[in-house]
This record gives structure tokens, sequence and C-alpha cells, in this order.
């Protein structure tokens, strides 16, 4: 099209590894085998920071619902939850730019990015930024859901530069490749997605396959419908050919693809709630235990799995999902967007999804999938995709300090320490967001003597709580020391008798006096 902008390809082109015929290389398979990889060493290096600071058993404050985290993450640990399908290590063969993580809810809960174009905006170098800038506060994984055009471009440059497992849905360029008609989807254009993606080194795939023709029927009454983009395709694809959807039907084959490049599934939610008045509803619970079904077909290939999750869920209805989600799939890692807990909040929904996605944390979800203050408004901009980072994170710390992981606290320690004691820079160097920390205190307090001040502009130097605490303690610590004196003085079978000097006596002398 004259006047199209198109993304360059990128300037390296390596050989795609594949398995031989019949063989699996995935990291599933090889912990069956009681192999521990390279991917699992490092694993459980990345999850045991901070714990040798602490040394040995660790006191556990908090309530972990059924999940079992040990002092200590050994490369046995984290083979024999990979082998049991409770966690999962999203590791391409074709992606050796990503450093190796874990997602599962016996280890510290994780966040993902979604970054990705769309027909009306965004550019190849505007969505790698973002890559990078989500990477930067803290994403532990990026999902790249272009829809616009040159997908296969956007996703090379974004791959080829991803330290972190990057996740696509394959149904997006699929559908690009007809034309946007979801009836003219076919499993030939789908099935040659997926290869041309797992090529690349795409780590997971959300896939659909749990929308299935006699679901939709259930959706009919709900306020919102199906929100799922990859939900409604399916869902349209399936009413005009008036049969079942040919990723349920084909999902044996999807996952001979799967196998033979270790791409993990990300079973997706495609019957999600959109709002909390359709929050647990017969759809939605309908297509969770097809996702149970899929994923014993998935682990009998040797594939990696877990489980998307909802979506728009109120707090009394949250722990259901997950209580759930655990029976039916098998204590497969579950993967939830949010959820929102409330429907009235355009323009803040990072926090009304934080609030739920901290709560679905500390009862398991292995990992969190960012909500961004312009959710269900319009793609975010590089502000949007680190707020809804920072958010995240607070909230998966949050699930992660609840559930009682051992060294989760040791930032909040030292930060409170630094707060009490008045070491600003290092307050500002442990906080989640250290530019946005710095810059509110230099607001009012921009000198470089204010951050060696023993006080901020909140209460100001006569008012401030901990400051007063200082005092008192000093007050405390100098009455103390005068009673372990006066025991001293008292203690005259083991010490010298002390003279009082001259002077103490005749204050003494004195106060008497006006006592009387």
């Amino acid at each position: 099209m004259a006047g199209e902008r198109l993304t360059p390809e990128f300037p390296a082109r390596n050989r795609p590894l594949k398995a031989k015929t019949g063989k699996a290389v995935t990291q599933l398979a090889y912990a069956r085998a009681g192999i521990i990889t390279p991917e699992m060493e490092f694993v459980a290096i990345r999850e045991n920071l901070g714990r040798e600071i602490l040394g040995g058993s660790v006191p556990r404050d908090g309530e972990a619902f059924g999940a079992v985290i040990p002092d200590f993450v050994t490369p046995e640990f984290v083979r024999e939850e990979v082998a049991r399908g409770r966690a999962i290590i999203p590791a391409n063969i074709n992606h050796p730019e990503s450093e190796p993580m874990i997602i599962g809810r016996n280890f510290l809960v994780k966040i993902n990015a979604n970054i990705g174009n769309s027909a009306v905006t965004s550019s190849m170098a505007e969505e790698v930024e973002k890559m990078v800038w989500a990477i930067r506060w803290g994403a532990d994984t990026v999902m790249d859901l272009s829809t616009g055009r040159n997908i296969h471009n956007i996703r090379e440059w974004i791959v080829r530069n991803a330290p972190v497992p990057i996740g696509t849905v394959p149904l997006y360029q699929a559908l690009e490749k007809v034309g946007g008609i979801a009836e003219d989807l076919t499993w030939e254009v789908y099935r040659d997605t997926l290869i041309e993606q797992a090529e690349q080194g795409i780590d997971y795939f959300t896939i659909h396959a749990g929308v299935r023709l006699h679901y939709i029927p259930l959706t009919v009454d709900r306020v919102t419908g199906i929100v799922s983009r990859g939900g409604s395709i399916m869902a349209k694809w399936c009413l005009h050919h008036h049969r079942e959807s040919f990723l349920y039907e084909h999902f044996a084959e999807i996952c001979d693809i799967c196998r033979a490049y270790d791409v993990s599934f990300s079973l997706g939610d495609g019957l999600r709630p959109g709002s909390i008045a359709d929050a647990n509803d017969a759809a939605q619970f309908a297509e969770l235990e097809t996702l149970g079904e899929l994923t014993k077909i998935a682990w009998a290939k040797d594939c990696q799995v877990m489980i998307e999750g909802p979506g728009h869920v109120p707090m009394h209805k949250i722990k259901e999902n997950m209580d759930k989600q655990l029976a039916v799939c098998g204590e497969a890692p579950f993967y939830t967007l949010g959820p929102l807990t409330t429907d009235i909040a355009p323009g803040y929904d990072h926090i009304t999804s934080g609030i739920g996605a901290a709560m679905i944390g500390w009862f398991g979800t292995a990992m969190l999938c960012y909500v961004t203050p312009k959710e269900h408004l319009g793609l975010p901009d590089r502000n949007g995709v680190k707020i809804g980072v920072i958010t995240y994170k607070i909230a998966a710390h949050a699930a992660d300090l609840a559930k009682g992981h051992p060294a989760a606290k040791l930032r909040d320690d030292a930060l409170s320490r630094a707060r009490f004691e008045f070491r600003w820079e290092d307050q500002f160097n442990l906080s989640l967001d250290p530019e946005t920390a710095r810059s509110f205190h230099d607001q009012t307090l921009p000198k470089e003597a204010h951050k060696l001040a023993h006080f901020c502009s909140m209460c100001g130097p006569k008012f401030c709580s901990m400051r007063i605490s200082h005092d008192i303690r000093a007050e405390a610590q100098k009455e103390g020391m005068a009673a372990m004196a006066e025991k001293y003085r008292a203690g005259g079978d083991l010490y010298m008798p002390v003279e009082t000097p001259e002077v103490e006596k005749q204050a003494s002398v004195q106060e008497d006096q006006g006592a009387r």
C-alpha cells in the first residue's frame, strides 16, 4: 500500500532449531527423565537471591494456602516442580537471549507486561522501547499482542532484544493473514503461524482451545458477552461454520509443534468475565473444565502448561476461582489478568485490578498480567507501562509477603530501617521506583542538605514522629544508664564505696530545703 510504514527486517537471521521427529526438547521432558537442566540450575540461583543472607531455617510469618515453599530452592526442587506440572520454565530453544525464569505457586509471584501495536497506532521502535522499559521496571515476561501490520518483523525485533520470555497469541497473526475475516481462518493457516512463531523463538503461546461451540450460548445473557479478543474470534468462527473449534479438534497436533521447540502453553480463557456481573458464571467455569482436559493432553505430550484466568471478579469471589483452578487443572500454574474488583474506575483500572491481583497472588496464582491506567481506553504509552508494572510488582510482592516466602521481607525491613534512620538515599534506592520517590521528596525539600535532615515536609522538624521516637529512645537510654549506675552504687559488697562529690551534696541539700 502506498505510503504504508514498513518495519525493516532484523539484520541477522539464525537457522531455527527443532527437535528430531518424535522427540521432545521441553523442560518437562527433561524433568521427567530426572535430568537437571542448566535452566533449572539458573532458576534455583535466581529464586534464592537474598535467602543466603538469612541462613538456615527461617521463621515463617504468613498463610501459604497449601503452597510448599522451601527455605532454600535447590535445582532438584525445581526439577520436581516442573516434572509434576506445578511449574513451567518458558524457554524456547530458539530464544537464547532470554534468561531462564520459573512460573509456579511454590516460587516467587511473577508479573507479565503486555505490549503490541494495533492497526491505528504504534511502531516497531515504540514497541521495542516499551518492552525494554517494562523489563527495566520489573516485568518477568512480556507478551506481544500486536494486531496491526508487519506483525512478523515487529515480533522479530522484540524477541531478539528480549532477555525475558516472550508470549504471543498466534491467532492474531493468523487472522491478519486472512484479511481480518474470522470466518476465513483455517487450521492450515493457524498451523503455519504456530511454526513461524516457534521458529522465531516465542516462549509461550496463548491458545484459546477452550472456547467450544456448545459453550457459546452460555454467554448470551451476560452483561458484557465475550470480551476476550481470541475468544470472540473463535466464537464467531464456530458459529459461522457451526462446528467445533479447530483449535480444540487439532490440539494434539498443536502439542506436537510446541514440544519440538519447547513452547509452553498458556491456555487462554476466551470466556473470562468482562464485568463483575458475569464473574464465576457457567460459561467461565465450563471453559475451565475444558482447560483442565487440555492440560492433561499437553502433559501427556511432555508440553509445559499454565492456565489463564479472569478477568473481572469481585473480592468475595476471587478465592473460588483459585480453588477451582487448582482442582480442575491439576495444580498447573495459574496466570490471571488482575482480576479487576470493580467496574467503576476507567482510568484507574491498574488500582482496581491491583487489589484483585494481590489477593489471588496470595491464594496461589503464579503469574499476574499487568493492567495499565489505559485499560479499556487505549494502548498504554511508556508511562502507562511503567505505572502498570510498578502496580503489579507491588501486588506480587505483597502476595509473597502474605504467603511467607523466605527473604521476601528483607527489602521491606531494609527500607524501614533506612526510613527510621533518615537515610534518604537508601530509602530511594530500595524502593520499587527510586526516581519517583526522589522526585516527590525533592519537590518540597530540594537541597542536598535536606537529604541528611531528620524530617520531611509532611510533618516538619517539630512534628516528625520518627524524630520524636529517636528522642524518646535517647531519653530512655539515658534514664536506663542512670538507673544502672544507681545499682552499681548500691552493690556495696561488690564495688568500692563511691564518695559523692561535694558539689552534688550541696545540690542535694538545696533540693531538700526547697522541698520543705
